[in-house]
């Protein structure tokens, strides 16, 4: 993962950790003392809440204990295109340019143009530099793509 996803991921455990786990207590605590927990309905939804935290707690941590991450600045640039790199695209068939930067899955978010290593683009563009053509099959079809630049940002 790119450096910073693991900053997010990073970010979003501190929150769970500082702020919402402790809330959620808070809300099963009050939810108790309301009496009869077999008819509660805010101490079974504060309970589940407090299910999917401490799952996405483990989650993050199992992911952020496991992943490689990769501050591409530091690399040299080569002009390929490589994990984290920063690519501009020419679309050969509308003459629309574009730009994506290729992420790890967790951090793909096509809106803001990241495209997860695994995408049918990513896949295609991997080891290719600038000035070369790619074509790939995407979900309308096969496209054709010039790249313009590789930057390592």
């Amino acid at each position: 993962m790119t450096v910073e996803g693991a900053a997010q991921l990073e970010e979003e455990l501190k929150r769970l950790k500082t702020e919402d786990r402790p809330r959620v207590i808070a809300a099963i605590s009050e939810a108790r003392e309301h009496g009869d927990l077999k008819e509660n309905a805010e101490y079974h939804a504060a309970r589940e809440e407090q299910s999917f935290i401490e799952g996405r707690i483990k989650e993050i941590e199992a992911k952020l204990s496991h992943a490689q991450v990769i501050d591409v600045t530091q690399m040299p640039n080569t002009g390929k295109v490589i994990f984290g790199a920063t690519v501009d695209l020419l679309d050969e068939d509308t003459e629309e340019e574009f730009t994506y930067r290729i992420v790890g899955d967790d951090e793909a978010d096509i809106k803001n143009r990241l495209v997860s290593v695994n995408s049918p683009i990513a896949r295609a563009l991997i080891g290719k530099e600038e000035g070369d053509v790619v074509d790939f099959q995407a979900p309308g079809g096969t496209r054709v793509y010039e790249i313009l630049e590789v930057r390592y940002e």
